[in-house]
């Protein structure tokens, strides 16, 4: 098949089907030759072209520092391009129809590696119900996910530390329920005995609590987090996601379904956690590239 008479066809629909601006028709035009010599680089047909070929060459342009807005508008010049060969009668099957959302393509915060996360709890002091409180926060954080927002608002009847789970209410108010390991579990029990006691100066049925004996605020709780993670060393810009989102990364690289990702994180929609995925082959390739003798 002819790349030329493609290109040329497609950008005749552009200009008098679309009727898109010349400005706007340069860019796609741009991006589909971009795609075109990505096929010759690599040598691949275009008969042979799937998901993961498009998906390959998105990556590369990510690997070469292109902005994700870049690269997402080069998922949109595709998704247009081929569309346009179906609509034409000249391919059979469209490789771009089930690959993701241009908005699944956005930046994430850092994530933290294992070591990151133990360096920061190594580093919270032993002792005073301060230190105590503060441990059971990061440790349930990175144990379960949560926002910030519904660890804050987490009450003594949220959780059942007998049976290892705790109830949370996210997004619009939908309940989930969210298991906890042993290390999260023991750290909060040793809060909840030993120390929220001497925060509790008046009733509350919130679990963490400040000096006032008041529901600890988002803000204290941000600053907290971002205190341990200065005093342990961590570079990474540290956001009030980056435990929630070292959580999933974290499951999905050692094996954890999706399906089941998305429910502890309470996303509707599975599209909002596929983002992990990218974060996790891009993992992949980095240690590729790291330790295989021609990476």
């Amino acid at each position: 098949m002819d790349k030329e008479f493609f290109l040329k066809d497609f950008i005749s629909y552009l200009s008098l089907e679309r009727a898109l601006s010349q400005n706007t028709v340069k860019a796609y035009e741009n991006d589909i030759d971009k795609f075109f010599n990505y096929l010759n680089e690599k040598k691949i047909k275009f008969a042979d072209i799937g998901r993961d070929t498009i998906s390959d060459f998105l990556w590369e342009l990510r690997e070469k520092g292109m902005e994700s807005s870049t690269v997402a508008r080069n998922l949109v010049a595709l998704k247009v391009f081929f569309r346009f060969l179906l609509r034409e009668g000249y391919i059979q099957d469209d490789p771009t129809v089930v690959l993701d959302s241009p908005r699944l393509w956005r930046k994430l915060p850092d994530t933290l590696s294992i070591d990151e996360v133990e360096r920061i709890l190594n580093i919270i002091p032993e002792g005073k119900p301060q230190y105590i409180r503060d441990r059971a926060i990061i440790e349930i954080l990175y144990a379960s996910g949560l926002r910030i927002s519904e660890l804050v608002n987490l009450t003594l009847k949220d959780v059942n530390l007998d049976v290892g789970f705790l109830r949370c209410r996210g997004k619009g108010g939908k309940e989930r329920i969210v298991p906890l390991g042993k290390k999260a579990i023991q750290a909060l029990r040793r809060y909840i005995v030993s120390s929220r006691p001497q925060y509790a100066k008046k009733h509350s049925e919130y679990i963490f609590l400040n000096r006032s004996g008041d529901k600890l605020s988002r803000q204290s709780c941000w600053k907290i987090i971002k205190k341990y993670a200065q005093l342990a060393g961590v570079k990474k810009a540290i956001s009030p996601h980056t435990l929630r989102h070292s959580f999933a990364t974290h499951l999905l690289e050692r094996g954890a379904q999706l399906r089941a990702v998305q429910e502890m994180l309470g996303h509707a929609d599975i599209s909002t956690t596929q983002i992990y995925t990218h974060i996790d082959k891009e993992y992949l390739k980095q240690i590729h590239k790291k330790y295989h003798p021609r990476g």
